[in-house]
């Protein structure tokens, strides 16, 4: 085990937990965690339902205690600008340089914008903590919110706002929410469930222009009509944080491939002094093909996995074989087992009108499993999603 500074660059969740696994994984030497904001890490997927909601304000993943007693040095407010990986050392936005042994980009994402908008107060992007608190100053009951883009945080933006007593308009250029990831089946289920609680949903068209002087006032939308708006939100995905990689020579991913940091099955990149985890990293899967996966659980068993093998230790780390996410819109929670795709045969197995469960086939396999509203019923397939039992057997057991 090489000791000497391992610097991590990011402090949310991925860093946090990378920081975290090198000490319980034995590492002893000095260790640096950098981040951009002024707020020590905390707990992102709150943000877009319980926070903006202002139903919760502290969603810090660990206490300062914490920091004092792993001898973690967390730096906040600081910013990595740029990485030059012959002299080893990390380029800081104030000018200053900080030296690594072995370094981890742990950098996460950025919303994507749309190109040519109008600069209006109240439009708003989510990311951070204080994207949340500003939206929240703005959900004032009555008001009519457009949110553009069905994705996850779309649709939990919608379901928080219809909650907080707003009119919602949902636009999405798909033909049904989460359709790129769940497939349009199970997308017309997640638009049931809005239209049911009151949400103006509007699919196949997206966000032209904006309305109004120095605040927005409204939109036109890309079928030509326009609506009125008293706040905007814009969630059409977001991009990994790589530009301060530039002339670094770490290898990155195609923006068409998805972006992000390449990195092997263990998290090392094209550097054998770099490392990367989380969002922002693209792995190397078992199938070969090279991915990022963001979802909150593979943080976690990224850090682990990456943890053991920067530190040289000897007990393997085999990550999850059946990756697991979910999404918390109105009373129903959305959760996926496996890696669903919109390509999948989907046979829809439970249906009482609002909650449900649907089985993902792939070569007359079973390969994902999501529904909303019945934990039971999704988590219990687990074994045999890894085990790709054949689809008959599943729908037989299942009575369909």
């Amino acid at each position: 085990m090489s000791v000497g500074r391992i610097v991590v660059v990011g402090a949310g969740l991925a860093g946090l937990r990378t920081a975290e696994e090198l000490r319980r994984a034995g590492y002893p030497g000095e260790l640096v965690l950098l981040g951009e904001e002024s707020h020590p890490p905390y707990d992102r997927p709150p943000l877009s339902k319980e926070v903006v909601r202002g139903e919760v304000d502290d969603v810090t993943l660990k206490p300062a205690e914490f920091f004092a007693e792993q001898q973690i040095d967390l730096r906040l407010g600081t910013r990595a600008v740029g990485l030059d990986t012959a002299a080893r050392e990390v380029a800081l936005a104030d000018g200053s340089t900080l030296s690594y042994d072995d370094l981890v980009i742990a950098t996460g994402l950025t919303p994507r914008r749309i190109p040519g908008l109008a600069e209006l107060d109240g439009v708003h992007v989510l990311r951070t903590l204080e994207d949340s608190r500003g939206l929240r100053a703005e959900l004032t009951e009555g008001r009519t919110a457009l949110v553009v883009g069905a994705g996850f945080i779309g649709c939990e933006l919608a379901a928080s706002m219809r909650k907080s007593g707003l009119e919602v308009i949902l636009v999405e250029p798909q033909p049904t929410p989460l359709a790129s990831v769940l497939g349009e089946q199970v997308g017309a289920l997640v638009a049931r469930l809005h239209k049911d609680e009151g949400v103006d949903l509007r699919t196949g068209t997206g966000l032209s222009a904006l309305v109004g002087e120095q605040r927005v006032t409204g939109a036109v939308l890309g079928d030509g009509s326009e609506v009125r708006a008293d706040l905007v939100v814009v969630g059409i995905g977001s991009n990994p944080v790589t530009g301060w990689l530039a002339d670094s020579g770490i290898e990155l991913a195609a923006p068409a491939d998805g972006g992000g940091v390449l990195a092997d099955e263990a998290g090392r990149t094209s550097d054998p002094h770099v490392w990367a985890a989380g969002d922002v990293a693209a792995w190397r899967h078992p199938e070969g093909r090279q991915r990022r996966v963001e979802h909150w659980s593979n943080a976690g068993e990224q850090a682990q996995t990456l943890a053991h093998a920067l530190v040289g230790g000897d007990r393997p780390v085999v990550p999850a074989q059946v990756p697991y996410f979910w999404s918390d819109q109105y009373d129903v929670k959305i959760q996926a087992l496996g890696e669903p795709s919109a390509h999948d045969t989907v046979h829809i197995v439970r249906d009482d009108g609002r909650k449900f469960v649907a089985y993902y086939e792939r070569d007359g396999h079973l390969v994902a499993v999501v529904g909303g509203g019945l934990a039971g019923a999704v988590m219990k397939m687990r074994a045999k999603i890894a085990g790709r039992v054949p689809i008959g057997e599943v729908l037989a057991a299942a009575g369909v």
